[in-house]
């Protein structure tokens, strides 16, 4: 369905949430509305804005580095340095362990999830009319974090991090023993425990991508709805103060993103 062919308010509201999807096996587009879930679909525009804004993150922060001087800095190496030292602050204060990847980690992704929340600030219709008009493309979802597929991946690579300082600080036999001798330190329960561990294991992952995908979710939804609810004339009545408060949310969830990734290593890091 293109935008063209839109003449309802729920048509309007279920080309938006239409992701722009390629066919790995034959590597074309596909009919989001009749392609069915299966491995080999991947949501292209999730991972092109996902991959253009973590570029725009490594540039804009190299470039900022390598001109960066001891005197007055202008107001972007001050704004950088600024998110720098908030960073910083909550490394220190949240890992107690040591380790060169945390901090770069910890500022990766408070930056990139940020960046990919602000797409939501831009006018709805905006990226999918150029992308319709300019470059004939079907559908286009512009926010990435607004994908659980994305979500979900980055919450998988924090966990592979939490296995790794796991094993890496208590051993594979310190690591066995915290999954089969806690919270009852006696061997009967080792079912009981295994079971306990393992749930609060996996949910840590899986808690990490739907909340900023769920929060994302509803967030840019609203925005749709508004837009294909309302006159366009009276749609500023609500999008502006939307807008203002999603600027809090989308800060929010990058920052709580990045907290519980400390947090989660953290524990990880810790010898019992």
């Amino acid at each position: 369905m293109s935008a063209g062919e839109i003449s309802t308010p729920q048509e309007y509201i279920g080309h938006h949430l239409t992701h722009l999807q390629i066919d790995l096996r034959t590597f074309q587009l596909v009919n989001a509305h009749d392609a069915p879930a299966t491995f080999w679909i991947l949501n292209l525009d999730s991972m092109f804005f996902s991959v253009v804004l973590g570029l725009i993150f490594l540039v804009l922060f190299r470039k900022v580095a390598k001109n960066v001087t001891s005197g007055v800095p202008g107001k972007l190496q001050a704004a950088i340095e600024l998110v720098v030292g908030f960073v910083d602050a909550n490394v220190r204060d949240m890992y107690h362990g040591k380790s060169k990847l945390i901090a770069p980690l910890a500022l990766t992704v408070f930056v990139w999830v940020f960046l990919m929340n602000f797409m939501d600030l831009l006018p709805i219709d905006l990226l999918p009319y150029i992308g319709e008009h300019v470059l004939g493309l079907p559908a286009l979802r512009v926010v990435p974090s607004a994908d659980v597929n994305v979500t979900l991946s980055m919450a998988l690579g924090v966990f592979i991090l939490i296995l790794f300082y796991s094993i890496k600080m208590k051993g594979v036999g310190g690591f066995t023993k915290e999954l089969t001798l806690q919270p009852f330190n006696h061997p009967i329960f080792i079912p009981i425990n295994l079971i306990l561990e393992g749930v609060s294991l996996l949910s840590k992952p899986v808690s990490l991508g739907l909340r900023l995908f769920g929060n994302m979710y509803a967030g840019e939804l609203i925005f749709i709805l508004i837009a294909g609810l309302l006159p366009w004339w009276s749609q500023w009545v609500l999008n502006v103060p939307w807008a203002i408060f999603h600027i809090l949310i989308i800060s929010l969830q990058a920052f709580i993103f990045m907290v519980l990734t400390i947090v989660y290593l953290s524990m990880a890091s810790e010898e019992h």
